[in-house]
């Protein structure tokens, strides 16, 4: 399966206006942002879990990369709530669930081969001090790519145009990019040497940003 597969081409989705697809297991549900592959696969999606549903054990050959959107995440590792960042880079394994339910944004088989810097973070205990209405956290960075999140107060502006492309949540609140109104659950993802220009609308914004990553973008490898 191939959706969104281009990485020169800028893509915006509003997955709240996705319907949801069932995965393999039952209570498991997700939208795709992008997907190179079967049920192992390059993918980018929102993912989720109802309440009491859990995957099976399994191994993150190519690593896996998530935000815990709303509820409780849960694994054999710990207790993920609302806002935490985690990484689980190639050669980890877990049994995720949740009890109460819970929905991620999730990344598959988007790591560098050789990472083994297991972590979760609250995000926004991160931040730092606000310039010029944005407050920054920086959640990773290594050779292929840099991902951050970001508060921004009412009409506060972002830019970015580092090399590699850019690709952007909104959490919370909107902002604007262009001519286009981006609102909780949008996606952007734009190709390198298109720069980020995004403007907070009057309730603010929460985004996660990772940039750097596309000129790296390829299929999983399988045996």
């Amino acid at each position: 399966m191939e959706l969104n597969a281009d990485f020169k081409e800028q893509i915006t989705i509003h997955s709240e206006q996705l319907e949801w697809i069932p995965s393999p297991m039952q209570g498991v549900d997700r939208r795709m942002l992008d997907r190179i592959g079967g049920e192992v696969a390059r993918a980018t999606s929102i993912v989720r879990y109802a309440k009491g549903s859990k995957f099976s054990a399994h191994t993150h050959t190519g690593g896996e990369e998530f935000i815990v959107l709303d509820g409780v995440f849960q694994d054999e590792h710990g207790d993920f709530p609302e806002g935490t960042y985690v990484r689980n880079p190639p050669t980890t394994s877990h049994t995720p669930g949740s009890d109460e339910g819970c929905t991620i944004f999730v990344k598959l088989w988007q790591f560098d081969p050789d990472d083994r810097n297991q972590f979760r973070k609250t995000m926004a205990e991160e931040l730092a001090t606000p310039i010029d209405g944005v407050a920054t956290a920086h959640l990773h960075s290594d050779a292929f790519e840099v991902v951050t999140y970001h508060h921004l107060d009412a009409g506060a502006a972002l830019s970015k145009s580092d090399v590699g492309g850019t690709e952007m949540l909104v959490i919370h609140g909107t902002v604007t990019h262009g001519a286009d109104t981006l609102d909780k659950g949008a996606w952007l993802r734009l190709p390198e040497g298109d720069a980020l220009h995004v403007t907070a609308g009057k309730d603010g914004a929460k985004i996660w940003i990772k940039t750097g990553h596309l000129a790296h973008a390829k299929a999983p490898v399988t045996k």
